[in-house]
């Protein structure tokens, strides 16, 4: 055995393993970790849904703009006709993302009954005759004057939210929901009050939303299985019965997974959003240069938008779009999950179920997977009834995002980069005293903040 100079055997010293040094010099695991990193950041929620809903947005418009050109020139109509006024509406939901944005939340609850009752006295209005309007064979409209409408039950979506959230958030506050009456009433016969409300003008799609964000606070409220399987059920008869009794929603239901249009073209909707989605390939024939939008395509600019971003941008398009939407709906559950307040919970969880729940039925209806339910593609599609809501409800959630302890730390910690001058910078810097001990001082501020409540 060899000896060192000393005369005592040479040391061996202990050396990383060979695998885990290979691990941690490969550039997709460094790549990994630094995803991961930038993950789990207090930020990563805020950015994902501002990111993510301007981004929809605007892709949403420029969809718009292609797919109803010839929908308008066909009305005689100029052919910008509906992308100004997706524009219009876009511009008005900005102002209300914003506004909803800086609002603290004591003010959303506040606003939670004023916009039930005025959700619910707009519904009544539908119904009344020379008042409500009637498309598509359902009357679920009031004209505005000229050529703007709106639909009241998309308003219904946002008031069952802040509605449901502050009454749970309350009742979770008093521990009343362990008892399952305080738990349903008076929660569930609202919900049912408003699905009423829009079953009578024939709008299936969007009770369909309505009953899933009723189910989206349950389940978020720790609703036990027995109750929530009993109120599932109830609402499986209803909408069973519902169904049953009208053949335009039985058409629908039979066109799932056709490839033929069928006797009387009834299911001609459903086989062209098909044939959209396989002629664009990879990346699509260009953008504006549908086929299925010169007529062959109903509602191409509104229910069935996301056929022509197949056609027009491929399966590269609509890839894109669904991973729009899956980082938003991560966001919006990271957010509800993460706080402590019973009230962002629940109002977070709602806009998640909205969102999501209206996406997948729209695109799955695209798709053939599902049955034509009718309702828009969220932040997508053209509809400014539609759009003006969700906005204010992504500005919710980037209320409660900014709202987050570690986040609000987070955003305290950054400085002005206008507005400032250099000299009054390195005046405060001096002033602060050596940069280690600032930047001890900022770490110790950020753990205090980020164990506030």
């Amino acid at each position: 055995m060899p000896t060192s100079r000393t005369g005592r055997p040479p040391v061996r010293r202990a050396g990383r393993p060979a695998a885990a040094g290979a691990l941690r010099d490969n550039p997709v695991r460094r790549l990994y970790l630094r995803a991961r990193k930038a993950w789990d950041r207090p930020l990563t929620a805020y950015y994902l849904i501002l990111g993510g809903s301007l981004l929809i947005t605007v892709l949403g418009l420029v969809m718009v703009y292609s797919a109803s050109q010839i929908t308008a020139l066909q009305l005689s109509l100029p052919g910008s006709f509906f992308f100004r006024k997706q524009f219009l509406a876009a511009l008005i939901g900005g102002v209300l993302l914003f506004a909803a944005s800086r609002m603290p939340v004591k003010l959303h609850r506040a606003l939670a009954y004023p916009i039930l009752a005025g959700a619910v006295f707009m519904m009544v209005l539908v119904q009344v005759p020379g008042i409500g309007l009637s498309v598509n064979g359902n009357q679920n409209w009031i004209s505005l004057g000229g050529s703007f409408q709106i639909q009241p039950s998309e308003f219904g979506k946002l008031a069952l939210v802040l509605w449901g959230a502050d009454l749970l958030a309350r009742k979770q506050d008093k521990r009343l929901l362990t008892q399952w009456k305080h738990m349903l009433v008076p929660l569930v016969p609202a919900a049912f009050m408003l699905l009423g409300l829009i079953m009578l003008g024939g709008d299936m799609g969007t009770a369909i939303i309505l009953t899933a964000i009723l189910f989206g606070l349950l389940w978020l409220a720790g609703a036990p299985t027995r109750l929530f399987v009993g109120v599932l059920s109830v609402a499986v008869a209803i909408g069973f019965v519902l169904i049953k009794t009208s053949p335009n929603r039985m058409s629908r239901l039979a066109c799932i997974g056709a490839t033929e249009p069928g006797p009387h073209d009834t299911c001609w909707q459903a086989v062209h959003g098909i044939y959209a989605l396989a002629s664009g390939g990879l990346f699509g024939s260009g953008l504006g240069a549908s086929v299925e939008k010169w007529g062959q395509l109903p509602e191409a600019h509104t229910d069935f938008i996301f056929a022509i971003t197949g056609e027009e941008l491929g399966l590269a398009g609509t890839l894109s779009v669904l991973a729009l939407f899956a980082a938003l709906g991560y966001a919006g559950i990271r957010v509800a999950g993460r706080t402590e307040d019973p009230f962002v919970r629940y109002a977070a969880g709602g806009v998640t179920t909205w969102i999501t729940a209206q996406a997948v039925i729209n695109i799955g209806a695209v798709l053939g997977l599902l049955p034509i339910a009718g309702v828009p593609l969220p932040l997508f599609s053209y509809g400014g009834s539609a759009l003006l809501p969700t906005m204010f409800a992504i500005g919710l959630l980037i209320a409660f995002a900014r709202d987050d302890p570690a986040a609000r730390a987070a955003l305290a910690m950054r400085q002005p980069r206008f507005g400032r001058k250099r000299g009054a910078v390195r005046e405060s810097a001096r002033a602060a005293g050596p940069r280690r001990w600032n930047t001890m001082r900022r770490s110790a501020s950020v753990a205090r903040s980020s164990g506030e409540r």
